[in-house]
């Protein structure tokens, strides 16, 4: 029996802040971390255009149905996936998708954190110019020093967590939506500021040609069904898909907001901020002669490399690490919230409370990920075989991997199933202001090009 200490749920105060949040969440270290070296791993063009594809055809309606599940229940994601199973005369055990997707949240943001803490201290070393004229050799140590250092990263992994909860504890409307307000106007600035110095001063016709020129013969180097799946993969998990964020945002909808509209606008920017990215990065890549295929360290060891030789290098190099903050910041805060709802539903906490223990838990989980890379580097959760090794899996990158790779195209792929299959469909057409061929369409993606898509990439993943 729950403790429901609350009289109403919350909602947000406005459709462009709760635009500005989803958009937010979804332009995180996903987009201006991990899409630049997704790219410049996975083919360069060959790799956005499946991006840009899969997003339409797989992150769309799945966006789509988690908002819709949510502004229906107007509770925690447990909750509303529950009353959209029992008003449908479906079987209540669908609320476990919601009670795993807070799971998952929790799990993501304990590692999440440790990253963010990294931009933050990024942002301090690259203002006092810890970059200037160095090598790659000496930008690898730099990293290294500071994975090997569990004293510093757990101070930045604590700085990151307590402004995220700082956030999260001022509720929807004063704390989520203004601070969303403020940091996304912000990221948008300083990405056009890095983008418009890179046309001036760098190579931008070989980075903007690395993006957009489709080149068959590098999608066949990489190999077509790595570009394929990695696409796929980053086109469902960079809009915070299948951790019960958008189900819990939802809950906090008004029945006026047009939900494909607004899915639509998200994924657009979400594109657009993606894209930027690229601009932002492969430009001074290039000009400095740099491999933007180095995998996840591109944004802690390559990039600084470019910042310490490039004329305003301290500036460009303090603003992108700023930008990247900023961008893991608007993510970690819609992760923290479904945690915080579901608490604050759930037990008789304040939300301020609810917040502390939330923060406080991954806090924890956190420390155990970050201490992976040092005082635990020896101990492995599990194994994975991929590409024919073992791989051990550290506590950090077994969070990583059972929240990302299992976790959520499982509860993204049984709340598309939900929704096309169990949940009465005269009622999801009139919801979403559908018929003709437009419902047609939607019928064939949601009920079988979504599902497909998902579970290839699952399987790919599984079996790789």
């Amino acid at each position: 029996m729950s403790t429901n200490h609350k009289s109403s749920h919350s909602q947000w105060s406005s459709k462009i802040g709760f635009l500005m949040a989803a958009v937010g969440s979804a332009v995180g270290l996903g987009s201006i971390w991990k899409f630049p070296y997704m790219t410049g791993d996975s083919g360069g063009s060959a790799f956005v255009i499946v991006f840009i594809i899969s997003i339409a055809l797989i992150g769309f309606p799945v966006l789509v149905t988690e908002w819709l599940i949510g502004r229906r229940g107007q509770s925690n994601p447990a909750a509303s996936f529950r009353k959209a199973a029992v008003a449908n005369n479906t079987s209540p055990a669908w609320s476990l998708l919601g009670y795993f997707g807070i799971l998952a949240a929790f799990m993501i943001l304990s590692f999440y954190s440790v990253i963010g803490g990294w931009s933050l201290n990024y942002t301090l070393k690259a203002g006092i110019n810890a970059f200037g004229g160095l090598n790659a050799d000496a930008t690898g140590k730099i990293f290294e020093t500071m994975l090997a250092n569990p004293t510093e990263m757990t101070l930045w992994h604590t700085a990151f967590m307590g402004l995220t909860a700082l956030i999260v504890a001022g509720g929807v409307s004063a704390g989520i939506e203004k601070a969303s307000k403020i940091m996304m106007p912000a990221l948008a600035f300083i990405l056009l500021f890095i983008v418009g110095y890179n046309a001036i001063n760098m190579d931008f016709a070989k980075g903007a040609e690395f993006l957009f020129k489709f080149d068959l013969q590098r999608m066949q180097e990489v190999g077509v069904g790595k570009v394929l799946m990695a696409a796929l993969g980053h086109a469902f998990f960079c809009l915070s898909l299948g951790m019960a964020i958008m189900v819990s945002y939802g809950s906090y909808l008004k029945q006026d907001v047009d939900l494909l509209a607004t899915a639509r606008t998200v994924i657009i920017w979400d594109i657009i901020f993606s894209l930027a990215a690229g601009l932002a990065i492969f430009p001074i890549l290039f000009s400095n002669h740099l491999d933007p295929a180095a995998g996840p360290g591109l944004v802690f060891v390559t990039l600084p490399i470019a910042f310490g030789q490039m004329s305003l290098g301290v500036v460009v190099g303090t603003l992108f690490f700023l930008l990247l903050t900023f961008a893991a910041l608007t993510s970690s805060i819609s992760i923290l919230e479904p945690i915080v709802e579901f608490l604050e539903e759930k037990t008789p906490m304040s939300r301020k409370i609810c917040t502390i223990v939330g923060a406080v838990a991954t806090w924890a989980v956190g420390v155990l990920a970050l201490l992976s890379f040092n005082k635990l580097s020896d101990f492995a959760v599990f194994t994975i075989h991929k590409n024919g090794k073992d791989i051990p899996q550290g506590i950090f990158d077994a969070l990583d991997y059972t929240s990302s790779k299992i976790m959520l195209p499982l509860i993204g792929l049984g709340t598309i199933i939900l929704i096309g299959w169990f949940i009465n469909q005269e009622s999801v057409k009139r919801e979403l202001g559908l018929d003709g061929m437009k419902w047609t369409i939607w019928q064939i993606v949601v009920k079988f090009v979504a599902p497909i898509g998902i579970i290839a990439v699952f399987l790919t993943e599984l079996l790789g």
